[in-house]
Parts: structure tokens; C-alpha cells; sequence
């Protein structure tokens, strides 16, 4: 534990003497909680509760720029995570992830949104470890929620916090078995503020104009490899196509329409395969395995950061390995007003199909 602290120390805190110490704060959560049993594929593994830590490292915002103010002035930082999933065959997970803290009812309510990436230590292997269908590699994604009651500096900048969260492990089917698994449960902690005696406070914006933008146009290329839930059948690469036009009718928020256009390598060797060796299946090796899809959604923009959600049905899909309904969630940034880098993962609800990393235009 002391590797952590000097980890979030440098960081957070050297270099920053020119800062207020007051923008800095520390918390350290331990939680007790329970596996969502969400597939009978992993209910063998389910076995005990798991428990864990989360650490903490916030730098709080008052407003200096634009976006601080118009989302409640969030803190922002690192978090460090530690699960004892207390079952041999699926091993223990370490995480590292960037994380948001909303604020809600006077500030006492946060929010907590992380993203980021976890090592399981003990992941599938067909000869030592047949067992861990949830986990098919070491290295995957990871997104955590939490739901905290805090209470800062009660005492000497000390504080307490008390919560639910939710968090979840998967490595969008990169490779297989990945059945996934998430957690959820109950947390507590401290809550410990920096330079506790210096208070500083929000900059409040005088009231400007209702903000106006034009329908604009999006096209975005997806790639990135997937393997079919077939064990040991191999890693293929999809491209994925989005064109859309969004709406944005705040400074927050915006609405979108588009059409995607799915190109799966993995599909296509899926359905010779499934031909091949499956004729009483009755898959024809002539079937197309290129998808096309209707969508609608929502993106919500922070600063050069936003996120994007996405609910779509396909029009075009003759292989009809999925559901008829698909959804995409995604990480944004805006390297310029009108180019973006992106991550996301589809789904087809619970089953994951593509972890994509993307490049875009809006204009």
C-alpha cells in the first residue's frame, strides 16, 4: 500500500507548489461485495464474495475555465483498485483508472465514473486454467460507478464517505473466453483534504447568451480485433463506419442520427466455418456477413471529453448472430473542434462484441 501513495503523491502533488494545496484530496474505500450472476457460464465460479480497495487521488475545480462551472465544478483524478475475488481459477484484478466526480444535493451526494484498465492474474488457460471463462486475457477495460454520502473535513481535513458502486471487467472479446463479470456492492471510507484551512471559492460566471450550433456531420472509422466465442478459433480484425448528424441544443449535450456500416473479418470466417463443420445449422457459405444499422443517441460533452451512447437496430443482417438491437458506448476527445480520437465497446446487451478504437470528423 505505501507504492500507492507515493504513486498519487507524484502525480498529484510534486510540482504543483504554484497550486493551492487546497485543490487536492485523498480517499481510500474498502467495500465487501457480490458477483452479478449474469451468465450460467460463470455461475461455477461464483463462490464467495468478493472485496477490495479503492484509492483515490482528486483535484478539485472552482471554475477557471468554462466547463468546470457549467457541470457544478466536478474534481477529477486517479484511482487505484485492488479485488480479492477469492476464488483460485479467476484470480485477483489490479487496476488503474482516470476517474470524474460529480456533485449532487449541496455537494454531500458524489458521483464517481471511472474508466480505465485491469490485470486479472490468473486468466483462462486451456491446460492450467479450463476453468475461467470470464477472463481471457490478462489485460482488459474496466469501468467502475460509485454512489457516495461525503462529508469533508470533519476533522483536521479529515473526512468520511459511505456508498454503493458498481464495476465491471471485460475485455470487449478481444480474445476469448470473455464472458466477463461484474461487482457490486457497498463501500466506506476516509476522505482526507489537503491544506484543510485554506477554502477557496467558486467562480460564477455571469449569464450569457443561449447557446446556438448548426446540425453538424460526423464520420467516424472503427477498427480493432475480436475473436469469436469459439475458443481458440483466432483473432480477426472488423472495421466499423458511422455517419451521423447531431444536434447539439446545449453547451452539454447534443442528439444523434446515423447509419453504421459493419465489417466483421471474424463473421465471415464464422460463417465458413459454421457451413464447414455445422451443415445440420443449416448456414450457407454464401451468406453475407457485412451488417448495416440505424442508430440513434446522446452524447454529453465535459470539456475536450465527452461520452457517447448509441442504441441501434440493423436493417441489413443475414448472419443474425446477435440480437436485432446493438449498443455502443464511447469515450471522446477532441484534438480540434472538428477531429476526434475515440475508444468505445459494442454490445449486444450483457455480450460483448468489439472493444474499437476510432478516428473521426465532426464539421
Amino acid at each position: 500500500m505505501r507504492y500507492l501513495f507515493i504513486l498519487l503523491n507524484f502525480l498529484f502533488l510534486n510540482g504543483q507548489c504554484q497550486e493551492n494545496e487546497s485543490n487536492y484530496t485523498l480517499d481510500v474505500n474498502y467495500y465487501y461485495g457480490s458477483f452479478l450472476p449474469h451468465s450460467n457460464k460463470i455461475k461455477h465460479l461464483i463462490t464467495d464474495h468478493p472485496e477490495g480497495v479503492f484509492v483515490s487521488a482528486n483535484k478539485k475545480t472552482f471554475g477557471e475555465e468554462e466547463w468546470e462551472s457549467r457541470m457544478d465544478y466536478p474534481d477529477y483524478g486517479l484511482t487505484l483498485h485492488y479485488q480479492n475475488n477469492k476464488n483460485e481459477s479467476i484470480g485477483d484484478m489490479y487496476g488503474a483508472f482516470a476517474h470524474y466526480n460529480f456533485y449532487f444535493f449541496k455537494r454531500n451526494l458524489q458521483m464517481r465514473v471511472g474508466q480505465g484498465i485491469a490485470y486479472n492474474d490468473n486468466p483462462y488457460d486451456k491446460e492450467k486454467n479450463y476453468r475461467n471463462l470470464a477472463y481471457g486475457s490478462h489485460f482488459m477495460p474496466a469501468t467502475f460507478l460509485m454512489l457516495n454520502y461525503q462529508k469533508e473535513n470533519i476533522w483536521q481535513g479529515l473526512g468520511i464517505r459511505a456508498g454503493a458502486f458498481l464495476i465491471h471487467h471485460s475485455n470487449g472479446t478481444m480474445k476469448t473466453p470473455n464472458t466477463s463479470m461484474n461487482t457490486v456492492g457497498a463501500n466506506v471510507g476516509i476522505h482526507y483534504s489537503f491544506n484543510s484551512n485554506t477554502e477557496r471559492e467558486f467562480i460564477h460566471p455571469q449569464s450569457s447568451d443561449s447557446f446556438r450550433e448548426p446540425i453538424k456531420y460526423n464520420l467516424a472509422f472503427r477498427t480493432g480485433v475480436h475473436e469469436s466465442h469459439i475458443i481458440g478459433s483466432g483473432q480477426h480484425p472488423f472495421y466499423f463506419i458511422s455517419a451521423y448528424a447531431d444536434k447539439r441544443f446545449s453547451r452539454s449535450s447534443a442528439f444523434q442520427l446515423g447509419f453504421d456500416l459493419f465489417l466483421s473479418l471474424k463473421a465471415k470466417h464464422e460463417i465458413q466455418m459454421m457451413a464447414i463443420s455445422f451443415p445440420e445449422k443449416g448456414i450457407s457459405a454464401d451468406t453475407d456477413y457485412k451488417r448495416v444499422g440505424v442508430f440513434a443517441g446522446y452524447e454529453l460533452f465535459i470539456n475536450n471529453l465527452s461520452i457517447e451512447g448509441q442504441l441501434g437496430a440493423y436493417l441489413h443482417d443475414e448472419y443474425k448472430s446477435h440480437t436485432f438491437l446493438y449498443q455502443h458506448l464511447a469515450l471522446k476527445y477532441y484534438i480540434h473542434n472538428n477531429l476526434f480520437i475515440s475508444t468505445g465497446l459494442k454490445t449486444h446487451f450483457s455480450k460483448a462484441e468489439a472493444m474499437d478504437f476510432a478516428i473521426g470528423f465532426r464539421l
